[in-house]
């Protein structure tokens, strides 16, 4: 008795009540669990190449002739379309950051968050307005032809690869300009003046000074722009340019093979895990760059200010953005409406919104309980295993909605071959489980961030006190964490509902009969031409889009001041 009167029974820090070891295996098993299932479709796509796969010698086949063919055309569209892109976004980005940022002149202020506009604009959506206003058909070149009598197509085509470019680069240059403009108000301004009282001149001040300060945040940028970019599908498909997105639809659509398009989507996968390295890297060097140096110090120097000329050009640069990727797409679905409001669908429109509605909703409920679950888990043992989960679960925002779907399908596929009396491909294809699956797989990571921010602001020494006094285990999140959480949930529901809203390729395939959206019918009515009925949908999804935008130029504003 002696020997055994050491021994106690392992209890929980939280309550004191004793924890079996099974108790122990399932809480940790369940983050586990849950993490396995939101990683499914790219554990299912990388599985796809496993020789043991149905059909891998057909689909070898198939991939061998696309090789031959097509597979080039995609490698070599979608590499200029991204690098294109990145830098028109790049130079857009980080031309207003340093504008808004490093001078002071009249209307500073509401540029600078004017420029978050775009944000809210799909770039699809974009598409269909500046296809509408200047195709052949559109508005302006009917008047430039009737106006000097001139006859044929007066400007480019607007549906071709310079077309995406110019739609991608005004309507994703935010991404850049939020990372570039935080990094150059840090210390920017400082050293801007200590660079000036050394003699230098503004030209080598911003060469040597601002760019440089700016290099880390510029590329976190720009590695978040190209991921979109590769994710698309909208403007790809209605822009008939052949990009690895378009073809695994394709591939899986028309040729109607699931293992060649999983097989193709592991090329895309892979330019995105590259893409999302190196994000990570230049967000690392940003964290170093931008350190050292408090508000105070920067608060010291003070922008320069612009007058004239300088002012002018300073507008200009701000502006041109906001133009072209906000207002004038806005205007350009507005005329539609005020030319002939009959035409509109406004019968169906409820039930689209509605259907919208419902899906984002639901799913933003969800995601909202995940990420408060994963990072209570993270919380309260913020084990190695539990923290590499949860970072599992992270990377799902930067997986294509292409990818997600075909990874869902495929082993449902196989399931479906195994077990034909359980009706799976059924259950994911006209419910929607399927869906709300794909959606949790791709924006959890965006509830999940929010939550853990609103997480990294309570001290640990509220669980130690909420411990002391006997509060423990789900005690401890619904009575200290939750209250505390409430605005960082609700900003996690929001965003989550808003990139519902805004969701196409995965909607596209696994919506349930009869349940479009808005961004599903936004898009049919484009592709089918009919672009002024299909301005409605597209203005409502700009609508939704505002919401965080404004929230977040409200932050951004508070904490500038």
């Amino acid at each position: 008795m002696a020997a055994c009167s050491h021994w106690r029974m392992p209890t929980l820090p939280a309550t004191g009540y004793p924890l079996l070891p099974i108790q122990r295996a399932l809480r940790s098993l369940a983050p586990i669990v849950l993490a396995l299932l939101l990683a499914l479709p790219v554990l299912a796509v990388l599985g796809a190449w496993l020789p043991q796969a149905e059909g891998g010698a057909q689909s070898g086949a198939i991939l061998r002739d696309m090789a031959a063919t097509v597979l080039p055309d995609y490698l070599w569209t979608t590499l200029w379309l991204g690098l294109s892109v990145a830098v028109g976004a790049a130079v857009v980005g980080t031309a207003t950051a340093a504008a808004v940022t490093l001078f002071d002149f009249r209307g500073r202020r509401q540029l600078e968050w004017l420029l978050l506009l775009p944000l809210a604009m799909p770039a699809y959506v974009t598409a269909y307005a500046y296809t509408d206003f200047l195709q052949f058909s559109g508005p302006l070149q009917v008047w430039l032809r009737a106006t000097f009598g001139l006859e044929g197509r007066l400007l480019p085509e607007v549906r071709s690869l310079g077309g995406a470019v110019w739609v991608f680069i005004f309507s994703l240059y935010p991404y850049v300009y939020l990372l570039a403009r935080t990094a150059l108000g840090e210390r920017a301004a400082h050293l801007m003046e200590a660079a000036r009282l050394l003699g230098a001149s503004p030209a080598r001040r911003m060469r040597r000074v601002a760019l440089p300060l700016a290099r880390p945040a510029v590329a976190a940028g720009v590695a978040l722009v190209l991921m979109e970019t590769l994710a698309d599908f909208g403007v790809a498909s209605y822009f008939g340019i052949q990009t690895f997105t378009t073809g695994i639809y394709k591939t899986w659509l028309s040729m109607d093979d699931r293992l060649a398009a999983a097989q193709l989507a592991t090329f895309l996968l892979a330019l995105v895990a590259l893409l999302l390295q190196l994000e990570l890297r230049a967000q690392r060097r940003m964290r170093f760059a931008t350190g050292g140096v408090g508000r105070a110090g920067s608060a010291e120097a003070q922008p320069t200010r612009l007058r004239g000329p300088g002012c002018a050009a300073a507008w200009l640069v701000c502006a041109l953005p906001v133009l072209m990727g906000f207002v004038a797409p806005v205007l350009f679905m507005l005329r539609p409406l005020a030319a002939d409001w009959s035409v509109l669908p406004w019968d169906r429109f409820v039930q689209w919104a509605g259907n919208s509605v419902r899906l984002g909703g639901i799913t933003a409920v969800l995601a909202m309980g995940i990420a408060l679950a994963l990072a209570f888990a993270v919380r309260r043992r913020g084990g190695a295993l539990t923290r590499a989960v949860v970072q599992l679960v992270g990377l799902g925002y930067a997986v294509p909605g292409a990818v997600i779907v075909v990874g869902l399908l495929l082993p449902v596929g196989w399931l479906q071959a195994a077990a034909p009396g359980w009706g799976l491909s059924a259950l994911l294809t006209t419910t929607a489980v399927g869906i709300v699956w794909a959606y949790l797989v791709r924006f959890c990571a965006v509830a999940l961030q929010s939550v853990q921010s609103g997480y990294a602001r309570i001290p640990a020494s509220l669980d130690d006190s909420a411990r002391m006094l006997g509060v423990g285990g789900m005690g401890l999140l619904a009575r200290v964490h939750w209250p505390l959480l409430k605005r960082s949930t609700a900003a996690a529901a929001l965003l989550v509902f808003v990139d519902v809203m805004k969701e196409l390729p995965a909607t596209i395939v696994l919506r349930p009969f009869d349940s479009d959206t808005l961004a599903v019918v936004a898009y049919q009515l484009a592709r089918d031409e009919r672009l002024g009925e299909a301005a409605l949908p597209s203005l409502a999804l700009v609508a939704v889009g505002l919401v965080p935008v404004i929230l977040l130029s409200r932050t951004l504003r508070g904490s500038s001041r």
